[in-house]
C-alpha cells in the first residue's frame, strides 16, 4: 500500500507525465495500485529499435521517493530479458545512488539512454544489431496479443502501431509537430489521481502578443533540449559509475 508522501508524489507525476511527457517515452499508474507503472518506450529512429514498441512495468515501493523502483522490460528487445528485473543506477539494485529528486520521466529516460548504450548489466542480454531490428519489427505484433499490453494499454491495441504523445517532435522541429497534429488524438488512461490545484503559473496565464508568444515558445523549445540532454547525459554518467562499484 503506497504511504500518503508515495500518493502524492506519484500522482503528481502522472499529471506532469499528461501534460510533458518525455521524448519516445509514456507511463501511466494501474487503475488499482497507484504502485505499479505500465510504460512504453518507442525506439528512435536512428537506433537499432526503430520502429520499436516496448512495454515494460515500474514497481515502486511504499517508501517512494525515499526509495527506487524495480524496473522491468516485458517486451522482447534484443536488449533486456523479457520480465526480469533490470540492474541500473536508478533501479532498486542501486538504492545507494538513488536521488528522491528523480522522477518517472527521469527513470524512464535514463532508461531509453542504457538501452541505447552496449553496457552489460543483470537482466540485459547481448545480441547484434539485425536481431534487435527483427525483435523491434515484431514487437508491436508480440505486444497486442499479451493480456498484460491489452489491460494496459487499450488505446495502442489497434493493428497499426501508434505514435506516443511525444515521438520526438521537439529534437526534430516544426515540420514533425505538423505531422503529428495530422493523426488522432491518443486516449489517456482511466486513473484519476487526487486534484492536484493549479499552480501559480497557471492562475497566472494571461493573453499574451504574438511576439511575446513566439518568443516564449523558443525559450521553451531550447530549454527541453537543453533539459533532456543534461537528464540523458545525468543517467548515462550515473550508470556508467553504478556499473563500476
Amino acid at each position: 500500500m503506497a504511504s500518503k508522501a508515495a500518493y502524492k508524489r506519484l500522482s503528481k507525476e502522472y499529471v506532469t507525465m499528461q501534460r510533458e511527457p518525455p521524448p519516445f517515452v509514456w507511463a501511466a499508474p494501474d487503475e488499482k495500485n497507484i504502485l505499479i507503472w505500465n510504460f512504453l518506450i518507442r525506439g528512435p529512429s536512428d537506433s537499432p529499435f526503430a520502429g520499436g514498441e516496448y512495454h515494460g512495468v515500474l514497481q515502486f515501493p511504499s517508501e517512494y521517493p525515499f526509495k527506487p523502483p524495480g524496473i522491468k522490460m516485458l517486451t522482447p528487445s534484443g536488449r533486456f530479458h523479457p520480465d526480469k528485473k533490470i540492474c541500473f543506477s536508478m533501479s532498486d539494485f542501486h538504492p545507494g545512488t538513488w536521488n528522491p529528486a528523480w522522477s518517472v520521466a527521469t527513470i524512464l529516460t535514463g532508461l531509453l539512454s542504457f538501452m541505447l548504450s552496449d553496457e552489460m548489466t543483470t537482466g540485459s542480454v547481448n545480441s547484434t544489431e539485425a536481431h534487435k531490428r527483427a525483435f523491434a519489427a515484431r514487437s508491436h505484433t508480440w505486444n497486442i496479443a499479451q493480456p498484460r499490453f491489452k489491460e494496459a494499454f487499450p488505446e495502442y491495441c489497434s493493428p497499426q502501431i501508434r505514435d506516443l504523445p511525444n515521438m520526438g517532435e521537439r529534437e526534430r522541429g516544426p515540420a514533425a509537430s505538423v505531422q503529428r497534429s495530422q493523426q488522432p488524438p491518443v486516449a489517456q488512461p482511466a486513473f484519476v489521481p487526487a486534484t492536484v490545484p493549479a499552480s501559480p503559473a497557471d492562475k497566472a496565464a494571461v493573453p499574451v502578443s504574438n511576439d511575446t508568444a513566439w518568443t516564449a515558445s523558443l525559450g521553451r523549445v531550447l530549454w527541453e533540449k537543453w533539459r533532456w540532454g543534461l537528464l540523458i547525459a545525468l543517467a548515462l554518467m550515473v550508470s556508467r559509475f553504478s556499473s563500476t562499484t
